[in-house]
């Protein structure tokens, strides 16, 4: 089941879904996907060990508080740039949360990043932590700026 490593031993998943898999590439930095399989197999033996519950539920319902529904976009019209509500498409939710998650962890310092990444990801499935503000964040601009929806067209 795992693989060991000269740290010991290690827990990597041998089988994850496709959206998992897209996450540990998200982690993945210069190519070295095996260690970003172990940073999201440590990552889930700790959240298995600090919630008690399963953790690929943790994680796709972390993933799902984080997506965000609206986001804007500057287009410049008539010599003035303003910010454009628009909704966010499915590829580009996953891909801001994921990215948001990650920043989030990376932030945090002191501990290893598995530790950083499991908090985080224990966070946002309770609609807490960085990567949740964020997308608050992202979706009060949006409503701010909704009398500019009529722009969206251009």
């Amino acid at each position: 089941m795992g693989a060991t490593s000269k740290r010991g031993a290690t827990f990597i998943p041998e089988a994850s879904n496709p959206v998992e898999e897209r996450f540990i590439n998200y982690i993945m930095k210069r190519g070295k996907k095996t260690v970003a399989r172990q940073i999201f197999g440590d990552t889930l033996k700790t959240i298995a060990q600090k919630t008690n519950q399963d953790p690929e539920k943790i994680f796709k319902l972390a993933i799902e508080n984080v997506k965000p529904q609206l986001e804007v976009k500057p287009k410049r019209i008539g010599g003035a740039v303003y910010q454009i509500p628009l909704e966010v498409k499915p590829g580009r939710q996953l891909a801001l949360a994921f990215r948001w998650i990650l920043a989030a962890s990376r932030s945090r310092k002191g501990v290893k990043m598995a530790q950083k990444l499991a908090q985080e990801l224990i966070e946002a499935s309770n609609e807490q932590g960085i990567a949740i503000k964020k997308k608050i964040d992202t979706e009060k601009m949006a409503q701010a700026n909704k009398a500019f929806a009529h722009f969206a067209k251009y």
